[in-house]
């Protein structure tokens, strides 16, 4: 991921705005980037509905190509891959723009963003405590016992406030159209990542929290395009369209500071980029034919 936003820091990386056609349960996304020599597609619903049942929120499929001769160079499962690179770019957020004392992590939601959002923050910071929230407690009590042989301080917790309250990290990772943290629980120095809302119309943060908020997203105009943090705090009157800090990109190249002071409460806004797929995609790629035991398929 680190290597994608940089990409997009140097222009060495194409990628123009996703296409989302509204569907009557959800959305249909179509995006396209290019990267270090591959063009590459995804396309998949996002049903939030199905959140608890047989089938994920997220379901599509990555195509990737060979933009030297045209070659379709693989077919990749989206949803697993979007819950990998998802978490990653948070997880790259997060070392850039966490406290270097931060150990406490909150996660918001118990779905597979939850659990990869969990390994992605062990990766960037020393966590000692891990606390789940969902409204599923079912749900919660679940994933604790699932990550519970790698962590052992981890708990359910009933509610969004006795989870949220001394954290240092928050992740957002639910598919609530409507805030689940209020600013108030948040005290100044946490680093708050916002995975799950998608479109201008939701939001997992309130305005009072976009308006304390130094805020990074992964893309500008993606940001100011479609996302509910920033358009729904814009029309309550809490903040402005200026309100975007920097984007990942400029962070990562040291453009601009992730955090300017301790106490700073930093949110990183994802909303996914194509780019990041055709990296996630690339590694698999590149996994796969390192190894013996993979099954070619000639199309």
């Amino acid at each position: 991921m680190e290597r994608a936003f940089r990409a997009l820091a140097t222009g060495s990386a194409v990628q123009p705005l996703r296409m989302v056609l509204p569907l009557p349960t959800g959305a249909f996304f179509v995006m396209p980037a290019g990267l270090d020599g591959a063009a590459g597609v995804k396309a998949l619903t996002y049903l939030p509905a199905n959140a608890g049942g047989p089938r994920p929120v997220i379901q599509g499929l990555v195509t990737l190509f060979d933009t030297t001769d045209g070659r379709p160079l693989a077919i990749l499962d989206a949803a697993s891959l979007t819950a990998i690179r998802t978490a990653a770019a948070s997880g790259l957020a997060t070392r850039f723009m966490a406290r270097f004392d931060a150990h406490v992590l909150a996660v918001l939601g118990a779905g597979i963003q939850a659990r990869t959002h969990i390994e992605a923050m062990c990766a960037a910071r020393e966590v000692r405590e891990i606390r789940v929230w969902s409204r599923s407690s079912e749900r919660a009590r679940t994933l604790v016992r699932t990550v519970a042989d790698k962590h052992q301080e981890v708990r359910a917790c009933d509610s969004v406030s006795d989870a949220v309250r001394g954290a240092d990290i928050v992740c957002c990772v639910t598919s609530s159209p409507v805030p689940v943290v209020a600013s108030a629980d948040l005290a100044d120095g946490v680093h708050v990542n916002a995975v799950g809302a998608h479109t201008p119309t939701t939001r997992e943060l309130d305005g009072a929290t976009m308006a304390r908020a130094r805020l990074v997203v992964d893309a500008r105009d993606a940001a100011l395009a479609e996302c509910g943090e920033i358009a729904l705090a814009v029309a309550e009157g809490a903040i402005t369209r200026e309100c975007i800090a920097a984007d990942l990109a400029e962070v990562v190249t040291g453009r601009a500071s992730g955090r300017t002071r301790a106490r700073d409460l930093t949110v990183f806004k994802s909303l996914g980029l194509a780019v990041e797929d055709v990296a996630a995609a690339m590694a698999v790629l590149e996994a796969a034919r390192e190894d013996a035991s993979a099954q070619w398929v000639t199309m």
